[in-house]
């Protein structure tokens, strides 16, 4: 790419926290980057590997402890230098953000409207006088972006799903009509058909305006299918760049082939999914070698004794791996070998020992915005035998949570049955204490975000011995069984001291569900519990809810978006649509022979291979 071609050039790029004490922490070293008009380039990695940061440090939006050092040139103008009031007028009309959560980006108190309003207003220096000529462009972007019903300017965020929310975010992030988009992982809290429709939105916005684009994502299916090429980041560090397809066809760096290899098939049951062990160290923890070294099973005393350079592997290729030529043949057998290892389909027996049924289930929400009715769940049975794992799956809104909140209680039906091990749980308030206490411990539930579901105060321990002392568990064995569970759950006896601000994304749930098999639960109801998780935690998540399975013969209702995932973890599915069951089966005979075409259309929306 010649210097002509470069819309945005970034060399050297570091970002470092700068704490009160005048201690420093890398984040990001030296990262370089090219984007040229019309093209699309995709930062991936872990959670922890500096790419959002990255991101904010190329338009200075970083926090006020967190610098930035190093080259980031836009249409041959220097950033780094530039003045607060120039980066205000580069922001928005120069280079916009898009980011993963839409309530991040609009204000709730406003409607959809006045948000995209206000950019134009910018864009134009509008004043007032101009209000119907504003609403009148807003409903015109709305239109670009998918929505055509001029209601909807009207709305506030939270009157909206994730994907109308996200379009309008889309909207006033191009309002002042950008020369660059930056998309941080504008699609993971998305559904499958949801992050299609908005992925094919950014690509078709993006070649009608020539704009170029920098998606952000952990997703590698995501960044194959949307991006020319691809930037690998990890602990700070870029360690491979490749053209997408080329990168596809063979990863040339082992962490590139560790997220590949992460990512569970849709086409087939894995015997095991394959997992990076471990997690993204800080930069500070790796000093003076390869990055990956404590991951990877190729590391030798080589990788160790300092930072392996990015260099040139093939013509527009580059890695940071100085044994490539050594175990480049070993890495291309894995890639071919490891993902053909499939598992036998399960057969379900004819009859099953139910443990929980639900029949003819409604729940009707009152909508206090409009004064009308929301029919969430619209007569929904389903069953789910001791030691079945059993899938929901649909988009957002089908009304997969609801039935899950239902179940253990979070929520209420306004009609129909909940029996639980031969007991209606319908409403709990009706059980006598023995009954509820049985119902209780008969199932249990893992949240999306672990985060939100654990009190941040909390120590481990704290938060493991609140749940076994409510249960009666005798408090001079609460130690003992807290070493237990984190045991079971693969986390040293060590982390019952921290708080979950000390841990990682995937030891966070591991906790979670830790908490959860607390009380020895039948059936744990898991909610989406690794949607909001890198690819390589989320196979080493779906890899210890098969073990707990077959060790304690656990059933699961397993609520998810992500067909690929369902596929790894269930016996049988039941299919949601608009809060109605459509399809139900043996999940391969649903997957690879669907009979609805709702069904169909969720299978046809995941991202499929670029390579032949």
């Amino acid at each position: 790419m010649s210097a002509d071609d470069k819309l945005l050039s970034v060399r050297g790029l570091a970002v470092e926290y700068r704490g009160t004490q005048g201690e420093t922490r890398e984040i990001v070293a030296g990262l370089d980057l090219d984007l040229a008009a019309g093209e699309t380039i995709g930062i991936v990695g872990e959670s922890g590997s500096g790419k959002s940061l990255s991101a904010r440090a190329i338009v200075r939006l970083l926090p006020p402890d967190v610098h930035a050092r190093g080259s980031i040139v836009y249409r041959g103008r220097e950033l780094s230098d530039a003045s607060s009031r120039e980066m205000a007028a580069i922001r928005g009309s120069g280079i916009s953000m898009l980011l993963q959560d839409p309530f991040t980006m609009l204000n709730p108190l406003l409607r959809s409207g006045k948000h995209i309003e206000e950019c134009l207003a910018m864009a134009s220096g509008s004043q007032r006088g101009r209000d119907r000529l504003l609403r009148d462009e807003a409903a015109r972007r709305l239109s670009e972006v998918g929505i055509t019903d001029p209601d909807v300017l009207n709305r506030y965020p939270f009157q909206l799903s994730g994907g109308m929310r996200q379009r309008v975010a889309l909207a006033a992030a191009l309002a002042r009509d950008p020369d660059i988009l930056i998309a941080d992982e504008p699609s993971t809290a998305l559904d499958v058909t949801t992050q299609a429709e908005i992925l094919r939105l950014l690509k078709r916005v993006q070649e009608a305006r020539g704009m170029g684009l920098i998606l952000i994502t952990h997703d590698l299916r995501v960044a194959f299918n949307v991006c020319d090429r691809i930037y690998v980041l990890y602990a700070g560090a870029v360690l491979e760049a490749a053209p997408a397809r080329a990168l596809e066809r063979e990863p040339l760096h082992p962490y590139s082939l560790g997220l590949l290899l992460s990512e569970p098939a849709i086409d087939r049951k894995h015997e095991a999914l394959t997992a990076i062990e471990g997690s993204v160290p800080s930069p500070a923890e790796v000093v003076g070698m390869c990055r990956f070294a404590p991951r990877c099973r190729w590391a030798a005393d080589v990788c160790r004794t300092g930072e392996p350079p990015l260099h040139d592997a093939e013509p527009s290729r580059k890695s940071a791996c100085v044994r490539l030529d050594e175990i480049r043949g070993e890495m291309g057998d894995m890639r071919i070998v490891l993902p053909t290892r499939g598992h036998e389909p399960v057969v379900r027996v004819a009859t099953i020992d139910s443990l929980v049924r639900i029949d003819d289930l409604r729940k009707v929400f009152r909508d206090r915005s409009g004064g009308g009715e929301v029919h969430a769940l619209g007569g929904v049975t389903i069953e789910v035998g001791r030691n079945e794992s059993v899938g929901l799956v649909g988009e957002s809104g089908s009304g997969k949570t609801t039935l899950g909140r239902c179940l253990v209680g979070l929520d209420r039906a306004t009609s129909g049955a909940v029996l639980v091990d031969g007991i209606d749980a319908s409403d709990l308030g009706k059980l006598s204490r023995d009954e509820r206490v049985r119902v209780r411990r008969t199932v249990q539930i893992v949240f999306q975000d672990p985060y939100s579901s654990l009190d941040p105060m909390q120590s481990v321990a704290s938060a493991l011995k609140e749940v076994l002392h409510f249960n009666g568990f005798p408090k001079d064995r609460a130690d003992d069984r807290v070493a237990e569970l984190l045991d079971l759950v693969g986390l040293p006896a060590g982390y019952a001291g921290r708080r979950p601000a000390a841990l990682s994304g995937g030891e966070r749930q591991r906790v979670a569900i830790a908490r959860t098999l607390a009380v020895s639960p039948q059936l744990v109801v898991c909610d989406e519990p690794v949607s909001a998780l890198d690819v390589s935690v989320q196979a080493q998540i779906l890899n210890l809810f098969r073990s707990l399975r077959a060790e304690f013969g656990l059933s699961y209702l397993f609520i998810s978006h992500d067909l690929a995932v369902i596929r790894q973890v269930v016996d049988r599915v039941y299919v949601m649509y608009r809060g109605e069951v459509v399809e139900e089966g043996p999940v391969d005979a649903i997957l690879d022979q669907p009979q609805h075409e709702y069904t169909a259309k969720l299978i046809a929306s995941i991202p499929k291979s670029t390579v032949d």
